[in-house]
């Protein structure tokens, strides 16, 4: 993957999905990109045949006669999954554009009433599998609106559609298998499947492999239902973030005043420090207080560099990344949830933040790659290699190393020095 690595795998009811279209992530949030030798291969080979052999794949492993038929019965291919597939590019848009969008009053105000309406099944679940109502219901809010977006698209034919396709054939083509398991076992039929273009369903976008291990039958009513039951979405939502290391009673991310001087190289996820020593250094509270001193690990993020918005990203904040590594959605889910935790609106940071537009990213991308700063996709987005290729050059050339790309940058590296 070039700009997003490898997130551990991750549409609307017809009218009311344009309207909502841009204030909801893209789709394919588990879903890794493919390897950079597929990018652009060809498909060979028809459909088919191609089905055939998986429909004899799925009977070797124990998928029951009814359920191939029922599934995969008149099965066709759709190109426009596929075209779809080929263009993703929801995150290629700064920080704040992305965040101001996602955390709308609306969207607060669901939440809010969500976890005043759900406080006892919400309190049941923290103390379960401990994450707070606020983690849940932010993603809740993002990936589905509630329920009200959960893609409309028949989630069996995409799937067998991007299992066929040559750039992730084998990823897919598990995913289809443990849909198959998921009808077999119960809890959902084949005219229930209905999610989005990469395969997610449900009310947190579960992809098919992460609902049959994780989902769980929290009504009692002997089927794990993820778009219907809201006891199961807020439970398996629940389990699934504490499988992927969610730590009970710990913070996940806090806003902060950072100084106008700082060792800016240390504001890197992969260094963390004790609160004690980031309060050495003059970081503060959003209001103005003291850090607490203690040995509380954490690591400062910049995502729009020393003059944006500043946080403390505390263990549990790596969850976020691994339920989407696009450190925009991991930021901005992850703020939201502060949000509906009681946290202030996010503050502007220390001044203007300068930006450059895709094709100058895409520009500082070539640059870089010359010197040697970088060996990612040329894609004009601004992720964790481009982030860290920017930071190597900050460092050679001598300008603060925040890791986030500047037009100074870019005139430098143009010129060569």
């Amino acid at each position: 993957m070039a700009d997003m690595s490898i997130a551990g795998l991750r549409g609307a009811a017809l009218v009311l999905a344009a309207a909502l279209a841009i204030t909801r992530p893209a789709s394919a949030q588990h879903v890794p990109p493919p390897p950079a030798a597929n990018a652009n291969c060809r498909n060979t080979g028809s459909f088919e045949v191609w089905l055939d052999g998986f429909r004899r794949e799925a009977r070797a492993n124990g998928i029951s006669s009814a359920t191939i038929a029922s599934a995969l019965g008149g099965m066709t291919l759709d190109p426009g999954i596929i075209a779809r597939d080929r263009k993703q590019g929801f995150f290629a848009q700064t920080f704040t554009a992305f965040s101001s969008k996602l955390i709308s009053q609306n969207r607060l105000q669901n939440g809010a009433a969500r976890l005043k309406q759900h406080q006892a099944l919400l309190a049941k679940v923290e103390q379960q599998y401990g994450v707070p109502g606020p983690v849940i219901v932010a993603f809740w809010a993002l990936e589905s609106d509630f329920g009200i977006g959960m893609g409309n698209l028949p989630v069996l034919r995409s799937l067998a559609t991007l299992a066929y396709d040559c750039r992730r054939s084998e990823l897919f083509r598990g995913e289809l298998m443990d849909a198959l398991r998921i009808i077999d076992r119960g809890d959902l039929t084949p005219g229930d499947m209905i999610g989005s273009w990469a395969g997610e369903l449900g009310q947190t976008q579960f992809l098919p492999s992460h609902y049959l291990k994780h989902a769980v039958d929290y009504d009692g009513d002997g089927k794990r239902n993820l778009l219907k039951s809201v006891p199961d979405v807020v439970a398996s939502t629940g389990a699934f973030i504490a499988y992927l290391g969610w730590q009970r009673g710990q913070p996940w991310l806090e806003e902060v005043r950072v100084p106008a001087n700082l060792a800016w190289d240390q504001a890197d996820l992969a260094i963390q420090h004790p609160r004690s020593k980031w309060a050495g250094w003059g970081v503060k509270q959003i209001d103005g207080r003291p850090l607490p001193s203690d040995a509380l690990q954490a690591s400062l993020l910049l995502p729009m560099g020393r003059f944006g918005p500043a946080f403390l990203a505390y263990p549990n904040f790596q969850v976020y990344l691994k339920w989407n590594q696009s450190l925009n959605y991991a930021v901005t889910a992850a703020h939201l949830a502060m949000r509906l935790a009681g946290a202030p609106a996010m503050s502007r940071g220390n001044g203007v933040v300068p930006e450059l537009t895709g094709p100058e990213v895409k520009e500082l991308q070539q640059l870089m790659t010359r010197r040697g700063f970088f060996s990612g996709e040329i894609d004009g987005k601004i992720g964790a290699a481009t982030r860290a290729g920017v930071k190597q050059a900050q460092i050679k050339l001598g300008f603060p190393a925040d890791s986030y790309p500047t037009p100074e940058l870019l005139e430098r590296l143009r010129g060569g020095r």
